[in-house]
């Protein structure tokens, strides 16, 4: 049990409506991104738009925002003491639609199919969590800051086998249509947890309970009680819906090719100018074209070997690039 003057202070009798709202707000917002994704998808957005700028970021942002209220609902809901028929039957509705998840886009999309994402990551952090429940805040805080910096120090061929690849710290992140391992993303939890024992210890909790969010936060505040249906609900609901609007106004077809260089283009400029960007990704492409590496990077292979001839070709392309804009060389 906590010692009387840590223990949290009671929130309220019932569920605070304002965390609902916002955790509605962050499914409005998955949608949004989700739609965008899926005209790109159709073929009527720019390849690689929604992984780079601005669409990168509103992605980890809502990534953030859930996993931080996960971790708020997580002391809400045990930090007095943990409930545990009501935590593991709510494990396990996360952990099937995982596993749903995983095997439905395995089907449909094997090359990019949801091994670990955030539903993944909600399951096992749910567990994680649990040890992190008596802990102060302040420490908890610096578990979480621990969590988010260590993709940039412990990264390691250890961890390069796909069995690892739920950790976060393979070299080269895999590809998956989303992709949320343990480091960084358990670190927003645990954000969410501390701040959440702070709160309560300030009586916040209490005083949120009394807000008064307003009528025009209904739809929010049910999608927030319903988080996980909407969650699954919402793409096969948007996908069904362009695929039917595709059917009478189809997309234009772009080659392989154009779709290669401007995503290429789009990431690259992330980090480096256009000019660079543009003799970078020409060369990528006249690299991979050849035995039929292209077409393996549109199928979906991840093997190792297709990755280290990536990876090779990379630096020798960027090496290319620089020596060729010294020289001042046409692209």
């Amino acid at each position: 049990m906590y010692p009387e003057q840590s223990r949290p202070k009671e929130a309220s009798t019932g569920r605070i409506e304002a965390l609902d709202v916002a955790r509605g707000a962050a499914l409005a917002a998955m949608a949004i991104y989700h739609f965008a994704w899926d005209l790109e998808f159709f073929g009527y957005a720019d390849a690689g738009m929604t992984a780079t700028g601005g669409w990168k970021l509103f992605a980890r942002c809502i990534a953030s925002s859930f996993l931080f209220l996960v971790g708020v609902s997580l002391f809400l809901a045990h930090g007095r003491g943990i409930r545990w028929k009501g935590f593991w039957r709510r494990l396990a509705m996360v952990a099937g639609a995982a596993a749903a998840i995983s095997l439905v886009t395995w089907l449909a999309v094997p090359g990019g199919f949801i091994f670990f994402g955030i539903l993944h990551q909600i399951a096992l952090a749910s567990l994680l969590g649990l040890a992190f429940l008596r802990l102060p805040w302040w420490l908890t805080f610096i578990a979480a800051v621990a969590v988010i910096a260590a993709p940039n120090f412990l990264r390691s061929e250890l961890f390069a086998h796909p069995a690892w690849w739920w950790t976060g710290l393979s070299p080269v992140n895999p590809r998956s249509n989303d992709y949320v391992p343990v480091f960084p993303w358990f670190g927003a939890v645990l954000i969410g947890l501390a701040s959440a024992k702070l709160a309560a210890s300030l009586g916040f909790f209490i005083r949120l309970a009394g807000v008064d969010t307003g009528r025009w936060s209904l739809p929010l505040a049910f999608a927030g009680r319903h988080s996980l249906a909407v969650y699954l609900i919402h793409q096969p609901v948007l996908i069904a819906g362009l695929w039917l609007f595709a059917q009478a106004f189809p997309a234009p077809v772009e080659t392989p090719e154009v779709q290669f260089r401007a995503s290429c283009e789009a990431t690259c400029e992330e980090s480096r100018d256009a000019e660079f960007c543009t003799r970078y990704c020409v060369c990528m492409l006249d690299a991979l074209e050849p035995d039929g590496l292209l077409k393996r990077l549109f199928a979906g292979d991840q093997s190792a070997e297709l990755r280290s001839k990536i990876e090779t070709f990379a630096g020798q392309c960027t090496i290319e690039t620089d020596n060729s804009i010294l020289e001042g060389g046409a692209p």
